[in-house]
C-alpha cells in the first residue's frame, strides 16, 4: 500500500512555509496525531470519505455557484490545524484591528479628526468607491458599525501571520465553517477523537446576541435580510436565520413608513429593530441609492438616522474595506489605540504616488496587482503568471486610474496537505476568522475559514474562483473535554414572512432584472 504522503514536495527553507511539514517525512508537533491517522491510510479509503463529503454537502443543499452553475462547495478532507499559542496571536491582532477600524468608521462618518490630523488624506477617503456620504452623523444605538468582520490573513515564507485584507462590509463564509465542523466529525472521527479541538457551534448564538445588543430596546425583533434564492450565498443567510431562530426576509417583505420598519407576516405587520443585512449598500434603500433596487426597502437609511433600526453592518463600512486604506491601517492602530500592530501587513504599494507607480511599472512581473474595490479574487493579476498582454493592459489600467489599484509583493502563502487524486499534496491556504463585536466584547470564533488554492501552483483562494475550503481546527490547551459538535437543531417555530402579490404583468422582464440583482447584491467570498 502506497504511502499517501509519498514524494510529498517541500520547498527549500524560506520559499514556503508548509504548515504540517517541518522536514520532509518529519511533522510538526502540532500535527502529529493528525499525521499518525492518515499516513496508514489507503489513498482509495480518503477519497472514498472525501466523496462521501461532496455527496452529504450537494443532497444538503450546501452549494456555492461558480460559473453560473451551483455545485458542492468543495471542503477537503484534511484539516488546517493552528496551535493554542498560535492562535491567541491571530485573535490579538484581529481584536485589535476592529478595534481600529470602529474608531476609523465613527471619525470617518463624524467629526473627521483623522482626516484634519492627516493620518489618512481626506481625498482616499471621499475618492473610495464605499464611501457614503449618506451615512454621514449616523450614530449606532451602542456605537458599533463593525458588528461581523472577517479579517483575512496568509502565513508569509517564514510562517508568520499577516493581514491580506479587511472585510467589514459583508463578510460571508462563516456558513461553511460550522457546516465543515460537522461534516469532518462524521468522516474523521478517529482524529477527533484524539485531540482537543475548540468548537465553532457557538457562533449562531454570538452573533444573535451581538444584534441583540445593537437595539437599544429590551426584546427586539432580529432579521436576516437576503438578496434572494438567486444569490450564492443564499445558503448561508438561510442557515444564520435558522440557527439564530429569527425570520428570513427579502426587500419586499419590508415596510418602512415614518421611520418604523415593519415585516409582513401571516398575522400582520410586525415592527422590526434590527436588519443583518446580506444585501450590498448600492441594493440597499432605492431612495439613497440605487432607485432601480428590487432588493432593498425605501427608507431603511432614514430610519437608521433616526435610531428606529439598527442596520448590520452599518452603511459605509466599505470605505474600510478599500485596498488602499488598507495600507493607512497600521497607522490607524497606532494613532486610535497608541499600539503597534500585532499583526503585520503585506508589503503594500500605493499606486497613486507618481514615484511608486513608476517602480511597479517597471517590474509588474514581479508583484500582484489588485482593484481596490474588488471583492471574491476578481480582477487580480499576479504579474509572475501572466502573460505579456495582460501585465500590459493592466498597467494601461493603472495609468488611467492609479487611484484604483494596488500592487502587492507576491507571498508565497503557507501550504497545507490537500488531497489530490489518491495522493496529498501541498496546496496554498489562506484564513478567514470572524469576529463579532456586540459593544462589549470583540469575540472571535476559534479557526475561521481556510480557504484553498486548489490547482497546483494557485494562489487565489477564493471559492467564487473556483478555490475550495478546509476546517480550521484550533487546539486547546487546556485540559477539558472537548465539548460534542451537536446535531443540527430542529427549526424553531418562527412567524412566516408573506411575500405580497406581485399582482398583474409582473415577472418577465422584472423579475429577471431582480434575479440579476440578487446574483450582484453581496460580495463574492
Amino acid at each position: 500500500m502506497a504511502d499517501l504522503f509519498e514524494d510529498y514536495p517541500l520547498g527549500a527553507p524560506g520559499t514556503v512555509w508548509d504548515e504540517m511539514f517541518d522536514a520532509p517525512g518529519v511533522p510538526r508537533a502540532d500535527y502529529d496525531a493528525l499525521h499518525s491517522t492518515l499516513r496508514p491510510l489507503a489513498g482509495s479509503d480518503l477519497r472514498t470519505r472525501a466523496d462521501v463529503l461532496a455527496r452529504a454537502f450537494l443532497d444538503q443543499g450546501i452549494t456555492f455557484a461558480f460559473g453560473g452553475v451551483e455545485r458542492p462547495f468543495p471542503l477537503d478532507i484534511v484539516p488546517r490545524i493552528i496551535a493554542a499559542d498560535q492562535w491567541r496571536h491571530v485573535e490579538a491582532g484581529v481584536v485589535q484591528r476592529v478595534r481600529a477600524l470602529e474608531a476609523f468608521l465613527a471619525d470617518v462618518y463624524g467629526a473627521g479628526q483623522v482626516l484634519a490630523d492627516g493620518i489618512v488624506p481626506r481625498r482616499i477617503v471621499v475618492t473610495s468607491a464605499h464611501f457614503h456620504r449618506e451615512a454621514a452623523g449616523i450614530v449606532p444605538v451602542n456605537g458599533v458599525r463593525v458588528h461581523v468582520s472577517g479579517v483575512d490573513l496568509i502565513r508569509d515564507e517564514q510562517g508568520a501571520f499577516r493581514v491580506l485584507e479587511d472585510n467589514v462590509r459583508i463578510p460571508s463564509g462563516v456558513s461553511y465553517v460550522m457546516e465543515n465542523r460537522r461534516a469532518m466529525a462524521h468522516v474523521l472521527p478517529e482524529v477527533f477523537a484524539a485531540t482537543k479541538i475548540q468548537p465553532v457551534e457557538e457562533y449562531p448564538t454570538m452573533l444573535l446576541r451581538a444584534l441583540r445588543a445593537s437595539s437599544g430596546v429590551d426584546d427586539p425583533t432580529v432579521v436576516v435580510l437576503t438578496p434572494g434564492v438567486h444569490n450564492s450565498a443564499y445558503f448561508e443567510h438561510a442557515l444564520l436565520a435558522r440557527e439564530m431562530g429569527v425570520e428570513l426576509v427579502e426587500g419586499r417583505d419590508l415596510i418602512c413608513v415614518g421611520n418604523e420598519v415593519s415585516m409582513r407576516t401571516t398575522v400582520g405587520e410586525q415592527r422590526v429593530d434590527v436588519i443583518y443585512r446580506r444585501v450590498d449598500d448600492e441594493f440597499l434603500d432605492p431612495v439613497q441609492f440605487r432607485a432601480d433596487s428590487a432588493l432593498g426597502c425605501a427608507g431603511l437609511l432614514n430610519a437608521a438616522r433616526a435610531g428606529r433600526v439598527t442596520i448590520a453592518n452599518a452603511v459605509g463600512n466599505g470605505v474600510a474595506d478599500d485596498k488602499l486604506l488598507y495600507t493607512y491601517v497600521p497607522d490607524l492602530i497606532r494613532y486610535y489605540l497608541n499600539e503597534e500592530p500585532v499583526l503585520p501587513n503585506v508589503e503594500t504599494y500605493r499606486l497613486d504616488d507618481p514615484e511608486v507607480r513608476a517602480e511597479v511599472l517597471g517590474r509588474l512581473d514581479e508583484l500582484v496587482l489588485k482593484p481596490v474595490d474588488g471583492s471574491g479574487g476578481a480582477g487580480i493579476v499576479i504579474g509572475s503568471a501572466a502573460t505579456e498582454q495582460q501585465l500590459a493592459a493592466v498597467a494601461r489600467r493603472i495609468e488611467v486610474d492609479p487611484r484604483g489599484w494596488i500592487a502587492q509583493r507576491e507571498v508565497k502563502l503557507s501550504t497545507v496537505p490537500t488531497l489530490v487524486g489518491d495522493r496529498l499534496r501541498p496546496r496554498h491556504v489562506d484564513l478567514r476568522p470572524f469576529a463579532v463585536n456586540d459593544g462589549s466584547r470583540i469575540s472571535v470564533l476559534p479557526g475561521g475559514l481556510t480557504r484553498v488554492a486548489l490547482p497546483e501552483g494557485a494562489l487565489v483562494v477564493n471559492s467564487s474562483q473556483g478555490g475550495g475550503s478546509k476546517d480550521t481546527w484550533v487546539i486547546s490547551d487546556v485540559s477539558a473535554p472537548i465539548p460534542m459538535q451537536r446535531e443540527p437543531e430542529p427549526e424553531p417555530t418562527v412567524v412566516l414572512a408573506v411575500h405580497p402579490d406581485p399582482g398583474p404583468g409582473a415577472g418577465g422582464a422584472g423579475q429577471q432584472q431582480q434575479q440579476q440583482q440578487q446574483q450582484q447584491g453581496v460580495a463574492a467570498c
